[in-house]
């Protein structure tokens, strides 16, 4: 991109991709094929000695991907991305690439359901252990770490408790210990930006609101470039330890002339590679598309939670309403220094009548869809103890926000007239 910019709309239409060299096509092909035709065998060699960069195979990388990597690590802030098949194989790369068994990671309890149970479950059965904390108190991430604690974790604005997570302030203790913060962003894009606020690493579930209307599955993770993984060398032996499957290559040192991208080039070339699951280059072109409007769609998504919000505030069938605008103290406080141009687009509220009013208040909808997803332009609505979050126990659901009359909204960009007329009579129905 020849110009030089920070502004979202600007970069997510222009970051990384002016014009396809071979047509002079302004819209970036899909890069459907699965191999590379290589100019020489010399030429083949560095490739894979990675001397040099360049496309080897579909499932390492791809040009179409290789756009959308550039244009999210643009609009973060950082220095590289890594496309993977879906949100959770992103949260799973972002851990494993720092976590081998015998080794811990901190977490915030405040989490999506399948972020919850692929912590507790999966990644305990290879021998990782995750360290539950309650982010209120940041301070309970540096009690919960020890020599063999690898990374922190969590969510800006958690899926479903939507408690501003403390960034700044857990970011602070990792650096000053040696730990990296993971933030998973996927509910904040262009709102919040963690990689300002000192987090390492920032992943998203592309399939939310960077794709925006519901048509595909994907992840990203962004390398912020930020941390200096080689002043801890004992703590990340995935980084500053020869690695057997690359002929002892020592990342920290072998990407030195690229730059700081160690962390997300070995995701890349091990993870990626030995595990699979990378984004097909169709899904890639559409979260392209859907990162052009994304600026657009998240000041609509914005201002009409805003107004759902207060609009569940004052109807006497809503015990309790969570929106970051309505809380005061600490919370608040966190979600003004983090957010910009809005506090997101997921409303939750309680309801008189517990689990079956919610059941009620869901089937009577006739706008908002009854779907496991956030993020789309239509509005969603979901009840998580029976759904999203239903494989926890009972009090792994509260810990994470979730109660028996707890209902989470996805607020769209519908007309808020026809928003809250859904909302109206659904309510009477409960």
């Amino acid at each position: 991109m020849t110009v030089e910019t920070n502004h979202p709309e600007t970069l997510v239409l222009h970051a990384g991709f002016r014009r396809d060299e071979a047509t002079n096509a302004v819209a970036v092909p899909i890069y459907q094929t699965t191999s590379y035709q290589f100019d020489s065998t010399e030429h083949a060699e560095n490739l894979f000695a990675l001397k040099e960069l360049g496309n080897i195979y579909t499932r390492i990388m791809n040009p179409t991907c290789d756009v959308l990597e550039k244009r999210v690590a643009a609009l973060e802030g950082g220095v590289a991305a890594l496309a993977v098949g879906s949100g959770q194989a992103a949260t799973t790369f972002a851990v494993l690439n720092l976590c081998k068994a015998g080794d811990n990671f901190v977490s915030s309890t405040d989490l999506y359901g399948g972020t919850w149970n692929l912590f507790s479950n999966t990644l305990r059965d290879i021998g990782v252990e995750v360290r539950f904390v309650d982010p209120t108190d940041p301070e309970n991430f540096r009690r919960a770490t020890d020599d063999r604690t690898r990374c922190y974790y969590a969510e800006t604005l958690p899926n479903p408790k939507l408690n501003v997570f403390p960034i700044r302030e857990v970011a602070d203790i990792g650096r000053e210990l040696g730990v990296p913060l993971i933030m998973d962003n996927t509910a904040c894009p262009i709102i919040c930006r963690p990689l300002d606020h000192g987090a390492a690493i920032v992943m998203y579930s592309t399939t939310k609101y960077i794709g925006g209307h519901g048509t595909s599955i994907g992840g990203l993770i962004v390398d912020g470039g930020n941390f200096d993984w080689e002043a801890h060398r004992e703590r990340f032996p995935t980084l500053n330890e020869p690695d057997p499957s690359y002929h002892g290559a020592v990342w920290t040192e072998a990407v030195k002339p690229l730059g700081p991208i160690a962390y997300i080039i070995r995701a890349r070339v091990i993870l990626l590679r030995d595990l699979g699951s990378p984004m097909s280059p169709f899904n890639a072109f559409q979260f392209i598309q859907g990162l052009e409007t994304l600026p657009l769609r998240m000041r609509a998504h914005c201002e009409n939670a805003q107004k759902v919000a207060e609009f569940l505030t004052n109807h006497p069938k809503v015990t309790h309403v969570i929106y970051p605008t309505l809380q005061d103290g600490e919370f608040r406080r966190r979600a003004d220094a983090h957010f910009k141009g809005g506090y997101g687009a997921l409303v939750g509220f309680e309801l008189e009548g517990g689990r079956e009013a919610g059941g009620r208040f869901i089937n009577a909808l006739q706008l908002f869809y009854h779907v496991a997803n956030i993020g789309d332009a239509r509005s969603l609505a979901i009840h998580p103890a029976t759904t999203t979050h239903s494989q926890l126990s009972p009090e792994e659901q509260l810990a994470s926000g979730v109660s028996d009359s707890y209902v989470r909204l996805s607020v769209g960009i519908e007309h808020i007239d026809d928003i809250l007329g859904d909302l109206r009579q659904a309510l009477d129905a409960a």
